[in-house]
C-alpha cells in the first residue's frame, strides 16, 4: 500500500508544479512578455492551459466573479496541499 501512497503523493506535487507554471505562463502571456507566435511558447501554453482548465472551469462554476482575479489556481492548490498531506498523515501510521 505504501508504494501506490508514494506515487498518489508524486503525481500530486508533479501536478502542483503544473498548476504553477500555468499560473506564471498565464501572466507571462497576459502581459505579452513571451512570444505567443512562437511555436515552442504555443506548445507549452497549450499543454498547460490543457492540463489545468478542465479543474478550473469546474472550480470557476462555483465562485462569484471576483472582476479580474481568479482564485481558482489558489483554491486547486490549496486542495491539492490538504489531500497530499491527508495521504501523509493518513499513511504514517500503517505498518
Amino acid at each position: 500500500m505504501q508504494p501506490l501512497v508514494k506515487v498518489l503523493i508524486f503525481a500530486i506535487d508533479i501536478y502542483w508544479w503544473i498548476v504553477i507554471l500555468a499560473v506564471v505562463f498565464s501572466w507571462l502571456y497576459a502581459f505579452n512578455i513571451v512570444n505567443s507566435r512562437n511555436q515552442l511558447v504555443d506548445t507549452i501554453g497549450n499543454f498547460l492551459y490543457r492540463a489545468t482548465e478542465p479543474l478550473f472551469a469546474r472550480i470557476r462554476r462555483f465562485l462569484p466573479n471576483l472582476g479580474g482575479i481568479d482564485i481558482a489556481p489558489i483554491l486547486v492548490i490549496l486542495g491539492l496541499y490538504l489531500i497530499r498531506e491527508y495521504l501523509i498523515y493518513l499513511f504514517r501510521f500503517v505498518p
